[in-house]
């Protein structure tokens, strides 16, 4: 049954590529994802195995797939392959780690217990760091610098940043006008 099989093979050049032409060989056809293969230079090479017409449908999906998004570098289909191909580059058995036994089934939640927590609404997770503030933040309860209207629109930016609880964040402090910093400035001292 595995002389049946055909091999294909899309090289892309680069992991987004590659994992496109991927998508659309496998949404395609009816083809087995094989591996996805790191090589030199930042090659990848996508490997699906089915039966001759599936694959070649599946590899001509991924091959423009990979060319709309990056660097298409080969693509080729194998029909029915030697089976010692098959046997030394195609079906590779993948070993998982051998854990101990007591470890195994120490770690290993019964079925009831991974109902119980599939069907806990309230599942908890451990609470998110708060970033450290620098040196020089500036409470909202300090009075604003008497200077606001003679600073630069980047100095503003930069003192907004310094302040823990200022209305905006991030790039919408970097979009923001001198004109928009100055009266959120003005509204959290008030």
């Amino acid at each position: 049954m595995r002389e049946e099989l055909a091999v294909g093979l899309i090289e892309t050049r680069g992991l987004v590529a590659a994992v496109e032409a991927c998508d659309a060989a496998l949404k395609s056809a009816d083809v087995k994802l094989i591996s996805i293969d790191r090589a030199d230079a930042g090659l990848m090479t996508v490997k699906v195995v089915g039966e001759v017409a599936a694959v070649q449908s599946a590899v001509d999906a991924g091959r423009l797939a990979a060319a709309r998004v990056g660097t298409l570098v080969a693509a080729h289909v194998i029909p029915r392959p030697d089976a010692s191909l098959h046997d030394e580059l195609i079906y590779v058995e993948v070993r998982p780690r051998k854990k101990n036994q007591a470890q195994s089934s120490a770690q290993t939640p019964s079925a009831s217990t991974v109902s119980e927590t599939a069907s806990s609404s309230s599942i908890s997770q451990p609470p998110k760091p708060t970033p450290p503030q620098p040196a020089s933040a500036v409470s909202v309860s300090q009075p604003l610098p008497e200077h606001l209207a003679d600073m630069t629109v980047q100095e503003l930016r930069r003192y907004a940043r310094t302040l823990p609880n200022f209305p905006i964040q991030g790039r919408e402090i970097s979009r923001a006008g001198k004109e928009t910093l100055l009266a959120l400035l003005r509204q959290i001292n008030a």
